[in-house]
């Protein structure tokens, strides 16, 4: 996973670890590419990646903008701030069956209200009982074609025991599956998640199992911590890196964005 950042930029003095992790994110993703993106955390880091390195990346939104520009952070994937911006507005429909499916997207960004070792995502239900769940989560939407079909998945989600779990409580959409070969089965277009970023590090798929495996661990977090935030073994990389610290112009770009949110400041 690249840094994407330069070894003479200053570093930030104080930042948080939301901030890691959003910048972290950001960091993944490259210039002139094609990003479907929500709201949240996802679509706060393919901002930030557009004002730092990457002012040609193509920002996409189910809803139907393409190359949007929002100048703060949209309240919902239908402010209108995104069509305003965009290059083009197309429908719902054209989104999925025309960019999404076909493999037109290079990257999508996906949230999770669990992950399981395999990177394969809940965003329904918490609990056992779908009529009757203790947590009932936003839902799919988008995110299982996405999952499917994207040149490669981004999983941005802070990182605990309660969300990266053993065994998921309803499987909306499908990472590697019980392995590297589920995709191939399914018959999956995409890569399937890349990278799953949290604010205590970088989990990356094994190349021969799928399984995550610990690969880079942000400033100032031990091993230990990662290991005790996560609900099976996890394996820790061979050449395990460490995150470079963010830099004094990512942590003043990210702080502009939160505050131009209408409203007002971080939430």
């Amino acid at each position: 996973m690249s840094s994407r950042l330069e070894p003479d930029t200053r570093v930030a003095a104080r930042y948080t670890a939301a901030e890691m992790m959003t910048i972290a994110a950001a960091r993944a993703l490259p210039d002139r590419g094609t990003c479907l993106v929500g709201i949240g955390l996802p679509g706060t880091a393919a901002l930030l990646a557009r004002r730092v390195h990457a002012p040609e990346l193509v920002l996409v939104y189910e809803s139907g903008a393409i190359g949007a520009k929002p100048g703060y952070l949209p309240l919902s994937i239908g402010d209108g701030i995104l069509a305003e911006t965009a290059d083009t507005v197309v429908g719902l429909v054209e989104i999925f069956n025309y960019w999404v499916q076909p493999g037109r997207i290079d990257v999508g960004f996906l949230g999770a209200g669990q992950v399981d070792r395999y990177a394969n995502i809940n965003t329904t239900i918490i609990g056992s009982s779908y009529a009757q769940p203790r947590v009932r989560l936003p839902g799919a939407g988008g995110a299982p074609e996405i999952a499917a079909s994207c040149g490669e998945v981004i999983v941005v989600a802070r990182q605990t025991r309660e969300r990266f779990v053993e065994r998921l409580d309803f499987v909306t959409s499908v990472g590697h599956g019980s392995g590297r070969e589920t995709r191939r089965q399914l018959g999956l277009r995409g890569r399937g998640p890349t990278a799953v970023i949290t604010d205590l590090g970088v989990l990356e798929p094994d190349a021969s199992t799928g399984e995550l495996v610990l690969t880079h661990a942000h400033p100032g977090i031990a091993v230990g911590e990662v290991q005790a935030a996560t609900g099976w073994e996890l394996r820790v990389a061979a050449a395990l890196e460490r995150t470079l610290p963010p830099t004094e112009e990512e942590v003043r770009v990210l702080r502009e964005l939160e505050a131009a949110r209408p409203g007002g400041g971080a939430r």
